[in-house]
């Protein structure tokens, strides 16, 4: 790989993480933090998770999803469903109105992509959500 091409990626990187965090902090809209929008994504696109399975997949410790999971219960976002052949264990399961939320949030997401790719083509759309999804697949 060439170095330039190298530096050019983490700058942009960098960019990018500032202009996501002046986007978030500035969110009206948005009832989900990120984390939030993450777990509830998870849990609906993949079904009911425990603790240990979300920590994995999102390469957290089990006390901070344990903490967010919480927060996501205390809100009516998820319930708790016990597993039948471990009485001490459950999952956590999406509720009617996480979904809800979900979606609210995730059309509010999208839109503003929509807004900031508007003049890109269906191409470099399709291209950049690969390239995109190729580079976060790297840090599992």
């Amino acid at each position: 790989m060439k170095e330039q091409s190298l530096e050019t990626i983490e700058f942009e990187l960098a960019v990018l993480v500032r202009h996501i965090t002046s986007i978030a902090s500035n969110k009206k809209n948005w009832t989900l933090d990120r984390s939030a929008y993450l777990l509830l994504h998870q849990i609906f696109a993949h079904g009911s998770a425990g603790v240990k399975a979300l920590a994995d997949e999102f390469r957290l410790d089990i006390s901070t999803v344990s903490r967010q999971a919480a927060a996501l219960e205390q809100k009516g976002y998820v319930c708790r469903i016990p597993d039948p052949l471990d009485g001490r264990a459950f999952s956590f399961q999406i509720t009617d109105l996480g979904k809800k939320e979900l979606v609210e949030n995730k059309q509010e997401r999208l839109a503003r992509v929509t807004d900031k790719l508007q003049d890109w083509s269906d191409e470099e759309c399709q291209r950049f959500g690969q390239l995109l999804r190729k580079f976060n697949r790297t840090f599992k």
